[in-house]
């Protein structure tokens, strides 16, 4: 088991000693800390951040550091990658941190529509069917835009909206095919999420009929966990495990 989308007290999850170690423990052969990062300098982006704290962009070489640190305490590879906000107005800053800072990946994420967290259903929920299927193209329009940036070796969660019940069922065949043909023709690599899949959501990202796409256009994924916390690794790497075996996927190994 890789599991290449784990985070830790450098953004919103739990410190990074105790989420290797329950990596270890539960037999993983690798684990990769993307932790959230906000590099735009848009002003609603940059409020974001300071409400967040999304500022590994200050931190990164101090994870690094407690990342070697860990060298032969445990038995398993520990990575050290990133997970940035994308918005194509913000390609120039994203690609010069990403130089900057030599991460051995990146994982890129489309959490925002104008300027809200797609996760927020009062903000969205009062809008007409059309207002949210218009939201809906915009978010599938970032998504493409991602992919096709090939800023990123990862794109975590690819139909987010999904997990927000003012926009679920909003996505289309149409909609995923878009975005499985943009895969197809990048490096960028989607990956199975099971962040919620045990949780309120209930399911994973992709949802089957979007990863029935994605197969059928031959794409390649990954796996992430996207855990916050210790316990949550083992569980929700057994789910992944058991979804890749249904759909006869052999995960990329990103690194």
């Amino acid at each position: 088991m890789a599991d290449y989308h784990v985070h830790s007290n450098y953004s919103d999850g739990r410190f990074l000693w105790s989420m290797v170690s329950a990596a270890a423990d539960a037999g993983f052969d690798a684990v990769g800390f993307a932790d959230h990062c906000t590099v735009s300098g848009r002003e609603e982006m940059q409020r974001t951040r300071a409400r967040m704290g999304f500022n590994l962009d200050h931190t990164y070489e101090r994870r690094r550091e407690a990342i070697d640190s860990f060298g032969g305490r445990f038995d398993l590879a520990v990575y050290d990658a990133v997970e940035m906000d994308y918005d194509p107005r913000d390609e120039a800053d994203i690609a010069a941190f990403l130089d900057r800072a030599g991460f051995d990946y990146a994982v890129g994420s489309v959490h925002y529509l104008d300027g809200v967290n797609v996760h927020f259903e009062g903000h969205f929920a009062p809008k007409s069917e059309a207002e949210r299927r218009d939201l809906a193209t915009r978010y599938v329009d970032k998504l493409v835009a991602l992919v096709e940036s090939e800023l990123f070796d990862i794109a975590a969660h690819p139909d987010l909206l999904e997990r927000n019940p003012a926009f679920r069922g909003l996505l289309d065949h149409d909609d995923y095919a878009r975005i499985a043909t943009a895969f197809g023709d990048s490096s960028t690599v989607p990956e199975i999420n099971a962040g919620r899949v045990l949780d309120d959501y209930g399911a994973f990202h992709p949802t089957h009929e979007f990863l029935e796409v994605l197969l059928d256009h031959g794409v390649d994924l990954t796996l992430g966990t996207d855990s916050h916390a210790p316990e949550e690794l083992e569980p929700r790497a057994r789910e992944l495990t058991r979804v890749a075996e249904e759909y006869g996927i052999d995960p990329v190994r990103v690194v």
